[in-house]
């Protein structure tokens, strides 16, 4: 039988040589000790998992904004088509209507016509795209693709310093759904 001892909970690495860590239950203190960090795409992954049905549908529809708030705008044009290109007809009317409140003209729920006037947004594109890209994400939710593929397709296109944002939103996001959302 082994008698397990604060020794034995001790283990030393070479591995973080610049860190030094006092342990009480440690007789080397000082020693150099490996520390176990999350990176910020991985804890998203792992609230998205924690969180009821309504809070991953919130936390994805946060991810597809960090995407579209990534893209450059060079690019806009081509994700916007793709965005469009796959949405039913109440979609497009939604985006329609969208575009009417910005007073462009007498937009009409077609496709090409949505894709066409794109241009003329300015600097209301980007918020386009959110809202064309955030219909497909509720679709694609709606009919079960999971989140998991879904994260993955956008969560490599994040910058680290926007990765750690969203990070944090979704504590909170998951401190929402723990405390007491109706979910």
């Amino acid at each position: 039988m082994t008698i397990l001892t604060a020794r034995n909970f001790c283990r030393l690495h070479r591995a973080v040589q610049s860190c030094t860590i006092k342990s009480p239950i440690c007789d080397d203190v000082g020693a150099p000790m490996s520390l176990c960090f999350i990176e910020p795409q991985n804890a998203i992954r792992v609230i998205a998992n924690s969180v009821g049905r309504e809070a991953r549908r919130q936390l994805l529809g946060e991810v597809v904004r960090a995407w579209v708030d990534e893209i450059p705008d060079t690019e806009l044009d081509s994700h916007y088509a793709k965005a469009v290109a796959d949405l039913d007809e109440h979609d497009l009317s939604m985006l329609a209507a969208w575009h009417a409140s910005l007073e462009v003209g007498h937009p009409i729920a077609n496709k090409e016509f949505l894709v066409n006037v794109f241009s003329s947004l300015g600097e209301n594109r980007r918020e386009a795209l959110k809202i064309a890209a955030g219909f497909r994400g509720e679709e694609a939710f709606d009919a079960g693709v999971a989140e998991e593929q879904s994260l993955e397709m956008v969560l490599p296109f994040l910058s680290d310093a926007r990765c750690r944002e969203l990070a944090q939103e979704c504590v909170e996001l998951y401190c929402w759904d723990r405390l007491g959302s109706e979910n």
